[in-house]
């Protein structure tokens, strides 16, 4: 299969589809898979409603069928179609998605009968968002419907911000990417579900705990044993480069011979032992840090080395997520022991 890049210029004159958003509405309407641009990471994208359109994602990219997908709505009058959301918690829902729909923000719920299982590896609940980067707002309010679009990269690997990076991942695999430029935020949406009127974080991301606390009691979700949402298995957004995380690259020591690169966020910290160094953020910005994380990861990935090690990164607001990202990049492999059930 050829892969096409398109890139989505939008005419502003006219208000228009340019052939980028057309050529992507005919494909999903084909059943075919489409990355997009959303204002988190590229997502490939394929009509939620069509099971057989959603089983070419995880073809795509070989993703287990336990791993249960986000679902992205045109529009907050889907919910109901989606999802049942209990009375006693609709208060709730509906402040959380007035303060952050459109963006990066997942939640979980009750699914109704019109959402295939596959998509939701079949679970009960169902994980939808809205998507506030405006070429995934066109193509999905001129599909009508929604879709399903987990991160457009290979399973367990590091999320792609740009085309090119779906290009790397799914050349020959997928019809289209529509190159909407780098994605503003860097990391995966926030995944959150309400229960007994709090408020629990399944994945951190660009809305953070303080942010969310504002809205009711938090709880952080630990360790888990089964799958219950998106996001949640404890290895992901690997390099194949071995990564570990360390206090201080100043104190840290490369063995002999060993080719090592450095994820920085102490930009004081020493830079001569390292082959290649990259730095998230030499101002210490977390939006800055998280923009760059996985454009980072992977040129360090590209550079022939031994180790990749990253500094730790304070958890704090939008570094609490970064870390996520880095432990579960760190993570050993999962093998069959350590499969969800």
């Amino acid at each position: 299969m050829k892969t096409e890049i398109v890139a989505a210029i939008y005419d502003r004159r006219r208000q228009s589809p340019t052939a980028a958003r057309e050529r992507a509405v005919e494909l999903l309407e084909k059943g075919e898979p489409v990355a997009l641009p959303t204002e988190t990471v590229y997502g490939l994208a394929a009509d939620a409603l069509n099971p057989i359109a959603v089983t070419k994602i995880f073809e795509a990219k070989e993703r287990p069928h336990f791993d249960p997908l986000i679902v992205h709505l045109p529009g907050t009058d889907w919910l109901d179609r989606v999802a049942e959301v209990r009375d006693d918690e609709l208060q709730l829902i509906r402040k959380l998605a007035d303060r952050f729909w459109p963006g990066p923000f997942t939640i979980v719920l009750p699914k109704r009968e019109i959402i295939p299982d596959i998509v939701t590896a079949g679970l009960d609940t169902v994980a939808v968002r809205i998507s506030s980067h405006s070429v995934f707002a066109q193509i999905i309010g001129v599909f009508g419907r929604p879709l399903a679009a987990p991160s457009a990269n290979r399973f367990g690997r590091v999320s792609p911000t740009t085309a090119q990076h779906v290009c790397d991942e799914l050349s020959g695999r997928i019809p289209l990417i529509v190159d909407g430029g780098p994605t503003p935020h860097g990391i995966e949406s926030t995944v959150v579900a309400v229960r007994d009127g709090r408020i629990h974080i399944l994945r951190r991301g660009p809305v953070t705990t303080e942010q969310l606390s504002k809205f009711g009691k938090i709880d952080i979700a630990g360790p888990i044993g089964k799958v219950s949402s998106p996001g949640q298995l404890p290895t992901h957004y690997a390099p194949r480069t071995p990564l570990r995380l360390i206090e201080d690259a100043a104190a840290f020591s490369p063995e002999e011979n060993q080719r090592v690169g450095l994820l920085a966020w102490n930009s004081a910290g020493s830079e001569k032992d390292f082959a290649v160094v990259r730095c998230l953020s030499k101002r210490q910005d977390f939006r800055q840090a998280a923009a760059n994380l996985f454009c980072y990861l992977r040129e360090l990935d590209q550079s022939d080395l031994d180790l990749i090690v990253a500094e730790r990164v304070p958890l704090r607001g939008l570094g609490a997520a970064i870390m996520d990202r880095l432990q579960r990049a760190a993570h050993r492999p999962l093998d069959e022991q350590d499969r969800p059930q």
